[in-house]
């Protein structure tokens, strides 16, 4: 859901197996987390969950964040809302 809390859902399809990355960055364009690095991911429709946490567990701060997924030489963004 958006906006969410606690957790969200950032679903995506792959037509073809792929080494996936998918990050959430803040507004400032500063990394938050890596959700998969380089993840091997089989073709079909996948769901990677957010707790809102950073890379070191602590929460964050309610407001916008943004997620690039990385696959195939393709990369695809959106937008996440917070709120506490």
């Amino acid at each position: 859901p958006n906006p969410f809390n606690p957790t969200t859902e950032i679903r995506f399809g792959l037509p073809g197996a792929s080494a996936t990355t998918l990050k959430v960055y803040d507004t400032s364009g500063r990394l938050v987390r890596t959700l998969l690095a380089n993840a091997p991911l089989a073709a079909g429709f996948h769901r990677v969950s957010w707790d809102g946490a950073d890379a070191r567990g602590h929460k964050s701060s309610s407001g916008l964040y943004f997620y690039v997924l990385e696959a195939d030489g393709q990369r695809q963004t959106g937008k996440m809302t917070l709120l506490k």
